[in-house]
């Protein structure tokens, strides 16, 4: 068997730079590479559901919106499968098959359900008498599991992700073994692949707060104009003991600077910033002062928007076509429906559960009930 990708994203945004530098221009490379022999990219609206599920029409509106980004920045429906995942029934099957594999005190240690949690402001506790803090809601705590049935109902060898997500593929791992333990060779366990830019793996906020996040407000949008970028990176954190261009400045946990190792390139300072011939030059006059803020948040601003140009104007293009990206979606969910379909009748057939399926099974019961009857 050749390799296989599964990726995706919520439909409860438009989808913004850490999105990409995580693992959409990854993919978008990976499609364009030849190594892998499918690639499905799903559109997460049933997870969305799992902490939105009192407003569907967000999740609704945000499908076009994830699907035209997946478009604009390069992904081909020629050699990717973009789709649904609430179109694949096959999946809240599979699910329910896991769940028997997991424990609840295994899903309360996992580190990145407790950190979205947290950042969603959910009570840990029973919550029916706390009016601040919604409790935790069963299809929210679980949906490491959900995840487990979306990438193994497709045989993904490979997950392109950033680092936050490590926690939920080891789950994923831990129920593939022990349902080949159980039951037999059936699922395939698959490995993530990480950014190779370190600072890939999660990028800041612009606030500077640990994760670029839409409920944290702290975005930079692939669909973004020129005048929100420059007024978004304008207003960026960087660092606060740096008052007088004279003063000498800390890179490291300055935002700008974290934003310029994961987007420059060599190239772009002969064009942007001539007076420095690599980032590191730059770095190095910014630590011992003498270099203002502005002068290389403008060149930041040069750089992400040459990054974006081409994106906007794709996404433009396809704005223009939204009967035809929903058809994309349409066949993609079909396709991706029956490679689900064929994993399930797989995992039956594994756990014993294809009964009219089974002629040994009827044919050996009548047999012994026939012989009862004598």
């Amino acid at each position: 068997m050749g390799k296989i990708i599964l990726t995706g994203d919520r439909p409860t945004g438009k989808l913004h730079l850490g999105h990409y530098v995580g693992s959409l221009r990854r993919r978008v490379e990976l499609q364009n590479s030849g190594e892998f022999e499918k690639i499905f990219i799903m559109i997460a609206d049933a997870q969305a559901l799992t902490d939105n599920a009192d407003n569907p029409e967000k999740v609704r509106q945000n499908i076009i919106e994830v699907a035209l980004d997946y478009l604009a920045c390069g992904l081909d429906p020629e050699r990717s499968t973009l789709f649904i995942q609430s179109q694949i029934p096959e999946l809240c099957e599979l699910a329910f098959y896991y769940m028997n594999l997991v424990t609840v005190a295994r899903l309360q240690r996992n580190p990145t359900v407790k950190a979205e949690i947290q950042l969603r402001g959910f009570s840990e506790n029973n919550a029916e008498n706390d009016l601040q803090r919604q409790g935790i809601p069963v299809g929210f705590f679980t949906y490491p599991i959900s995840q487990a049935s979306d990438i193994t109902a497709f045989r993904a060898t490979t997950v392109p992700a950033g680092e936050d997500q490590e926690p939920m593929l080891e789950q994923t791992r831990e129920i593939v073994h022990k349902f080949n333990t159980v039951y037999g060779p059936a699922l395939v366990e698959p490995e993530i692949l990480l950014p190779e830019n370190a600072v890939c793996m999660r990028l800041p906020g612009t606030d500077g707060k640990a994760k670029m996040s839409k409920s944290l407000c702290n975005c930079i949008y692939l669909s973004d104009s020129a005048d929100e970028v420059k007024k978004k990176v304008m207003g960026m954190y960087t660092d606060p003991d740096h008052l007088r261009v004279e003063d000498p400045g800390k890179v490291e946990g300055n935002t700008v600077f974290t934003y310029l190792d994961a987007f420059s390139r060599p190239e772009h300072f002969p064009k942007y910033l001539p007076d420095y011939p690599s980032l590191d030059e730059l770095k190095a006059h910014y630590r011992r002062g003498g270099l203002g803020d502005v002068k290389v948040k403008k060149f930041l601003i040069a750089v992400l928007n040459e990054t974006l140009d081409p994106i906007r104007e794709r996404r433009r293009y396809y704005e223009e076509r939204i009967e035809w990206v929903y058809d994309v979606l349409h066949k993609g969910s079909e396709t991706a429906r029956e490679e689900a379909a064929r994993t399930l009748h797989d995992v039956r057939e594994a756990m014993k559960i294809n009964y009219f399926e089974d002629r040994d099974l009827i044919a050996s019961q009548a047999a012994l009930y026939r012989e009862k009857l004598g």
